[in-house]
């Protein structure tokens, strides 16, 4: 039973033995900095149960916690709130259980859990990646690492939309207008190369559409007779009848785009475990239509059409197969939800991040998939985001006027390159090595500046802003981290002396330090529950700023006694290993130098 268990225990004790009343839950929350103590019992719901003062029912429910909780030495009370101060014995206990433990704060899987499946990234093969898929990934991968920390096992998964009409567009936009131009021919990543092309049918396509509207033709009759559009739609028709020409040419391109999406994955630090592409799941969920046919799901209209009528659960009436018994977007997504739990049976649940413009339909698609009576469907999840903004406004793919995924990379890492020169950060530094740090600097800058926001929310992304060395940035705790690492590797000390809890008497900003890394395990498995990076994000950053005032108030190195010194470098060491496993379920990498 730990320490806040035992408190709330005694307290409904107290009230018990002294009141002759049953409380049923006890508040605790942390005392606040303008008064002493370090947890604080709240006293106003007890008088639900006990009629009289607060401050004296705070008095007699102190007295008698520090009289039967050994970990609680005093007590004040401020009108109706109970401070109780802990022991430095039970910070110093708590500590030494922690100091030596890698894994500090992560849970192991046991193997009756069921797994997760998180399903991110799900771009399109016909441009590169771009600013909005950069959230996407850093969400997706970054859930999947909490969820993993927090004792669950995971499969991250995406599925790649590489057939369509769009796919059709740069196939015929090469063919046309390419010169046999290849990957290698051109020196640009194969994902670049094919995005070009999609912009060039846009470019192409608008002059076609101009000069039919000049003949006299309507804009939607232009729209839809210019000679390009009637040439992808035809590649599409050939693809879907399996022309071997057309797929041998699908087959090239896409590997292109596969290619250049792998180096962009690399470089960003996030991975998959398996793959789902749509031109193999487009034909999935038409079975699963009879079968919610047959179970009354679904109902069949008089043209052949199936719908399922979610009027009584406050949505509208879904079609989920066309009248020609072709799919919609929501059969396939039907589809490759069951096939997926064929593939991987020890899956319970799936998390799939997608921006806020889907949540209607992911509402209908996880109540679909309840109705047909699957029991994993009680645990999916969208995990849901606003858009990403850069100052100058939106972004527009099909105009080529897209923030580049890449681009934004080295951009960021010419940023922290030349912040860190005007600072004088890397003085002695080789090429090579400042060029590093200037990648994880810059990486982590824009990982931190994006996963501290709530998902849910737009952001307005400033690429200066987020290489700050100062205030709530990626830059400034990983400066913080390398600062400990100087310590550790000043240190003259034996860091493996235990430290007995009688030891020594804590500083109030190394007991605030400890209490800021007791949190850290709950901090988890409440970004796991929330499906918030944020959490653990801010709660980095909390600790940190914990640490600064700690070593700017506490000198380590003039520390009254060699024990003292040693248990700080301890300490800051501690601190260090949770800045970096809370940074790492956050994607990002901390230098050991800055």
């Amino acid at each position: 039973m730990n320490l806040q268990q035992n408190l709330s225990e005694k307290v409904k004790e107290a009230i018990q033995k002294l009141y002759d009343a049953t409380l049923d839950s006890v508040e605790l929350q942390s005392t606040r900095k303008e008064f002493e103590g370090d947890i604080t019992v709240v006293v106003f719901p007890m008088l639900r149960v006990v009629k009289g003062n607060p401050v004296q029912i705070g008095e007699a429910v102190g007295k008698y916690v520090v009289d039967n909780v050994k970990e609680i030495i005093s007590f004040n009370v401020v009108k109706g709130f109970l401070n109780l101060v802990i022991s430095d014995s039970y910070f110093l206990q708590f500590f030494s259980e922690i100091k030596d433990d890698e894994k500090f704060g992560t849970s192991l899987p046991s193997e009756e859990d069921k797994a997760v499946m998180v399903e991110y990234s799900s771009p399109n093969t016909n441009k590169p990646l771009h600013l909005g898929h950069i959230r996407n990934n850093l969400l997706g991968y970054s859930v999947a690492e909490i969820i993993k920390a927090s004792g669950k096992k995971v499969y991250k998964t995406q599925i790649i939309n590489d057939r369509g009409i769009h796919i059709c567009k740069s196939m015929v936009a090469w063919q046309k207008y390419g010169n046999q131009e290849t990957p290698e021919s051109t020196n640009l990543k194969g994902d670049k190369l094919v995005g070009n092309y999609y912009v060039k049918f846009d470019q192409i396509y608008k002059e076609q559409i101009s000069d039919l509207i000049s003949q006299g033709k309507t804009e939607d009759e232009a729209k839809k007779e210019a000679p390009l559009l009637i040439e992808a739609q035809e590649m599409l028709r050939k693809w879907e009848a399996g022309d071997e020409e057309v797929v041998a040419l699908w087959k090239m391109m896409n590997q292109w785009v596969y290619d250049g999406f792998d180096k962009t994955y690399k470089t960003l630090g996030v991975d998959f475990d398996s793959y789902y592409y749509e031109s193999n799941t487009y034909l999935l969920g038409k079975d699963n239509i009879e079968e919610g046919l047959a179970k009354g799901v679904f109902y069949k209209k008089e043209d052949g059409s199936v719908w399922c009528d979610l009027t009584s659960d406050g949505l509208d009436e879904k079609l989920v197969l066309r009248s020609d018994g072709t799919a919609v977007y929501m059969t396939q997504d039907i589809g490759t939800a069951i096939q997926r739990v064929k593939d991987k049976p020890n899956v319970g649940g799936m998390i799939y991040t997608v921006g806020n413009e889907q949540d209607y339909h992911f509402k209908v698609l996880f109540l679909i998939l309840k109705k047909l009576g699957y029991d994993w469907a009680q645990n999916l999840h969208h995990l849901s985001y606003g858009m990403v903004d850069l100052p100058s406004g939106k972004m527009k793919s099909r105009e080529g006027t897209v923030v580049d995924a890449d681009e934004l990379i080295e951009e960021m890492t010419k940023t922290a390159g030349d912040i860190s020169q005007e600072l004088g950060k890397l003085e002695g530094y080789t090429n090579e090595e400042k060029q590093q740090v200037y990648h994880t600097i810059g990486l982590g800058a824009l990982k931190y500046f994006i996963l501290k926001v709530d998902p849910k929310k737009r952001i307005l992304f400033n690429p200066e802003e987020s290489v700050d060395f100062q205030g709530n940035t990626g830059p400034f705790i990983q400066y913080t981290y390398a600062r400990i690492q100087a310590i550790l590797r000043k240190s003259d000390v034996d860091l493996t002396t235990s430290i007995t809890d009688d030891a020594i008497n804590l500083h109030p900003k190394e007991k605030d330090l400890i209490k800021q890394l007791e949190l850290y395990p709950d901090i988890i498995q409440n970004a796991a529950n929330d499906l918030s990076p944020a959490i653990i994000a801010n709660y980095t950053y909390d600790l940190v700023k914990s640490y600064n005032s700690f070593f700017q108030n506490v000198s380590i190195y003039g520390a009254d006694s060699d024990l003292e010194k040693i248990f700080r470098i301890q300490l800051s060491q501690v601190v260090g290993k949770t800045i970096k496993s809370a940074f790492s379920l956050l994607g990002i990498n901390v230098p050991e130098r800055m």
